[in-house]
């Protein structure tokens, strides 16, 4: 999979950029604050209609276009894939007339019809290498549900509509749990959201666990090579709801072993879940929220029995976090027969050179990989001669 042409209108510091986008190494080279991370931020922006820098898309739109009669910005690309070639298209458009500020809008267009956002799932997919990645083995449980998802989500369209519609039902559970609280009310009105909230909830913890045992056979060994040899890496699988959990008076399974292992379908997890809801139904009341569901799971990494997030040091995290997105890369390829689009912000300054040299001979094989760099010398010169490469200025790519 590549990316042969990218065109962006309006976009962060990008007021127009056409250009073709070179098969292979692409590095783009250039000071702080020029565009590069934009650049890569669209491409992201393409497979996932989210931005991994932005708080809302409103801050995408160059600056200058939000003065204007109605402020837009435009992403549109050729994509290649084995089997089509693609005209991707997304368009964030302001409405002055809806508000102060103007209510946004997010249209997707594939090969010029107008789609779901849903329905990029699987068109284009891409792995993100970033030097805040440390938050998802350091950070908050959101952060690696938040990793989780975005990964699911682009190769499972099923998974991507679940996960939407989880968070509205969610919601609208959570609002009733709040509203008994506030004012009483007869607890079955409950009943009709725990059947949609378990159902759903089935298919995401079942995908979840799937992805980790999968992630985790390809992350182990990689682990292994990157530590020569010490250890390997394992993904712990923590949900809220232990959907596993040993009928009364039988001995349970640690929560460290992955719940795939004893066979739960998605339905059986629904069933399970469902009877966990009624059992704490007065607890969640008291408390106003929903406590338990795939919105509270948690993911930890286990190096040579230590949970790295705990009790690594920064240099174990890194390293858990660059096997995790080379296991990623091939758990993508594996998922779609091709590779994805690679894209690393920065991320050699933050290697030693030994890991840098082995991570760019790791990635050497993929089809499209897209770099950011301040510092040109970070890169071997045989690794060089093989990449193109640009200089951006202020949201222009000059010529070479």
């Amino acid at each position: 999979m590549r990316v042969r042409h990218i065109s962006l209108t309006n976009f962060r510091l990008y007021a127009r950029l056409e250009s073709p986008l070179p098969a292979g190494p692409l590095i783009l080279v250039g000071a702080n604050a020029q565009g590069k991370t934009s650049l890569l931020e669209a491409l992201f922006y393409l497979a996932t209609a989210q931005s991994h820098h932005a708080a809302s898309d409103r801050q995408l739109i160059h600056f200058l276009a939000l003065h204007e009669a109605q402020p837009f910005a435009r992403i549109v690309a050729e994509v290649e894939t084995r089997h089509e070639t693609l005209r991707v298209e997304i368009r964030l458009v302001v409405d002055p007339a809806a508000g102060p500020d103007g209510r946004l809008r997010k249209d997707v267009l594939i090969n010029g019809v107008k789609k779901r956002v849903g329905d990029l799932a699987g068109r284009v997919n891409v792995v993100l290498f970033l030097p805040q990645d440390m938050a998802i083995v350091e950070g908050a449980p959101g952060d690696r549900r938040r990793y989780l998802d975005l990964a699911l989500a682009q190769v499972d369209p099923a998974y991507h509509a679940a996960l939407g519609e989880y968070a509205k039902v969610l919601s609208q559970r959570n609002a009733l749990l709040k509203q008994l609280q506030d004012r009483g009310g007869a607890p079955d009105q409950l009943e009709f959201w725990d059947g949609k909230l378990c159902e759903l909830a089935g298919l995401l913890m079942a995908a979840r666990i799937a992805a980790l045992a999968e992630l985790e056979a390809l992350a182990g060994p990689l682990h292994r090579d990157l530590t020569a040899g010490t250890d390997g890496l394992r993904l712990a699988y923590h949900p809220a709801f232990d959907p596993a959990e040993a009928p009364e008076g039988q001995l349970g399974l640690p929560l460290t072993v992955p719940v795939h292992q004893v066979g739960l379908s998605a339905a059986e997890i629904e069933t399970r879940l469902a009877a966990k809801l009624r059992a704490c139904r007065a607890e969640e009341i008291s408390r106003g929220a929903t406590l338990y569901g795939p919105h509270r799971d948690e993911i930890r990494f286990i190096a040579n029995g230590l949970d790295v997030g705990t009790y690594g040091s920064r240099g174990q995290a890194r390293t858990a976090v660059l096997a995790l997105k080379l296991a990623e890369t091939a758990w993508m390829r594996a998922r779609s027969g091709e590779w994805p689009l690679l894209l690393l912000d920065e991320v050699l300054a933050e290697l030693d050179a030994s890991r840098r040299r082995d991570l760019l001979s790791r990635l050497a094989g993929a089809e499209q990989c897209v770099m950011t760099t301040t510092d040109l010398n970070l890169f071997p010169e045989e690794f060089r001669a093989q990449a193109a490469i640009w200089t951006i200025q202020n949201g222009r790519v000059l010529p070479a």
